[in-house]
């Protein structure tokens, strides 16, 4: 080996036990980050979901007593499909905090 390529292999081992010290701190600094950024989120999505549940349970209880009402034979039909929306958006939101443990 010449001298030129001594100095090549020693600058690329230096470089690679360089990277290789890097790598093992920041990967769980990583992740321990995006975990606690992921879990402040959790409560206000919920909270969000459940008020849209709340939105979506009041126009669909208007809409069944407007229905009602007027006399429409297919009220039934009607209940359950904004009902089933309501029930649907409540246990997203558990379900969501249940996942992340929060």
């Amino acid at each position: 080996m010449t001298v030129k390529n001594q100095r090549l292999f020693a600058i690329a081992m230096l470089s690679l036990l360089a990277q290789s010290s890097f790598a093992q701190g920041g990967g769980s600094t990583g992740i321990n980050a995006a975990t606690s950024s992921l879990t402040s989120y959790v409560d206000p999505v919920s909270t969000l979901i459940l008020a849209i549940g709340a939105v979506v349970g009041l126009i669909g209880g208007v809409r069944v007593y407007i229905k009602w009402n007027a006399g429409d034979q297919d009220i039934n039909k009607e209940l359950m499909s904004w009902g089933g929306s309501c029930l649907f958006l409540v246990l997203v939101s558990v379900v969501i905090k249940a996942f992340f443990g929060v």
